[in-house]
């Protein structure tokens, strides 16, 4: 086989790997609201388990969901491994919400802009991002680039380390279950007759 054939097949592999985009749909109503979470050591106990979920993950998500918050997942997961996460997020309960990856060579080599890109995208489809969680210095720097607060932002920690990674975040948690009481006392109810679709 030679070097341009193997070239190809490594090329249509990788390519099949892709996640398709999901669009950015404009709020269904005034102040529609939206949480962001990244998903690998964010919802995974750290970087390279993408097959594992941290406990609670999915509860504290789905805590959002019942709320009336639309969840975004944004991720900065090569391309050779993104096509599993919708399957991973339905196999571990997580709620459904729009998933959004790298899409080209600029998105995969600064995850900060490519992650700011999306959330000014969403911002001006009328969305509100209240809350935020990530596990990188780029996740903070993405969220506090689009105006989100610190006291809504929340580090988690990584599996094997002892501080969460440097950036402006409110709280380091060092696992899912300590944030469910803020979410069930602080996120407020959807407005009366809003049904997410």
């Amino acid at each position: 086989m030679t070097r341009l054939s193997f070239a190809l097949i490594l090329i249509l592999l990788v390519s099949g790997c892709a996640l398709k985009p999901d669009p950015v749909l404009p709020a269904p109503y005034a102040q529609a609201r939206a949480v962001v979470f990244d998903i690998d050591g964010t919802l995974t106990p750290d970087v390279k388990s993408i097959y594992s979920v941290r406990p609670d993950a999915a509860k504290a998500v789905q805590l959002y969901a019942d709320r009336g918050f639309t969840v975004i997942y944004l991720s900065a997961r090569i391309k050779l491994f993104q096509s599993g996460i919708p399957g991973w997020l339905q196999k571990n309960n997580f709620p459904e919400g729009p998933i959004h990856v790298p899409e080209t060579r600029a998105d995969a080599e600064n995850h900060a802009a490519f992650k700011t890109r999306i959330l000014k995208a969403y911002q001006k489809k009328g969305w509100i991002l209240t809350d935020a969680y990530g596990d990188s210095t780029t996740d903070f720097e993405a969220y506090r680039s689009v105006g989100i607060p610190t006291q809504h932002i929340f580090a988690l920690q990584r599996r094997g380390d002892s501080l969460c990674r440097p950036g402006d975040w409110n709280r380091c948690l060092e696992n899912w279950g300590e944030q469910l009481d803020y979410i069930q006392k602080t996120a407020p109810s959807a407005p009366p007759g809003y049904h997410p679709e």
